[in-house]
């Protein structure tokens, strides 16, 4: 289990790096890092785990060989474990078994939490996982879970703005916008409109 290939998934600021061992039809395993490590935490460790198992270990946001987030941006908690989801989502992985040291524990914790249908296995090194209060479960839970879905699916759904001539621009503005006069209206598109070669 010595060699490993690259893999690289889009994201909307650039792309998540991760590395694999391993063969591609293998349980699949997910392997994430500590804080401020990357994806060669697992280096040493693969080689010595089952043979039968495909081990996906990605890089966070602005960690490895991973984009950065776009400057300003923080990284928060909850986008290291939706970082998981679109990895999850782009190897079309249904269920797997996730593997996390320290920081990465915690997030692997996390993402159990939210999306225990996904996950068979949970293996932690050196990390307590993800605590939370029983009374806060509840509304933690439907909350973040539902924060992460939107986002993925507004992604999944961006298309190339649709090109308008003024007036269709202003029309399309004013349906969607009950309160507003026309007059408003096209106050608020000349600073909230762009001209393009198809309109």
């Amino acid at each position: 289990l010595g060699m490993f290939t690259e893999l690289k998934f889009p994201v909307p600021w650039g792309h998540i790096a991760a590395k694999a061992w391993g063969p591609l039809e293998g349980h699949p395993v997910l392997c994430l890092h500590g804080w401020l490590d990357n994806a060669n935490t697992f280096d040493k460790l693969i080689p010595l785990l089952p043979r039968g198992c495909y081990y996906v270990a990605m890089d966070f946001s602005g960690h490895g060989l991973s984009s950065h987030r776009p400057a300003g941006c923080p990284y928060h908690f909850l986008d290291y474990v939706t970082d998981v989801r679109r990895v999850a989502a782009a190897l079309q992985w249904r269920r797997f078994t996730l593997m996390g040291h320290s920081m990465g524990g915690a997030v692997a914790g996390m993402f159990c939490f939210l999306y225990p249908e996904m996950v068979d296995k949970l293996i932690l090194l050196e990390s307590l996982g993800f605590l939370l209060a029983p009374e806060d479960t509840e509304a933690w839970l439907n909350s973040k879970r539902r924060v992460i879905d939107r986002l993925l699916s507004l992604e999944a759904k961006q298309q190339t703005p649709k090109a308008r001539s003024p007036e269709g621009a202003l029309q399309r503005l004013l349906e969607a916008n009950s309160h507003l006069t026309a007059e408003g209206g096209a106050i608020l598109l000349q600073r909230g409109a762009t001209e393009t070669p198809a309109g």
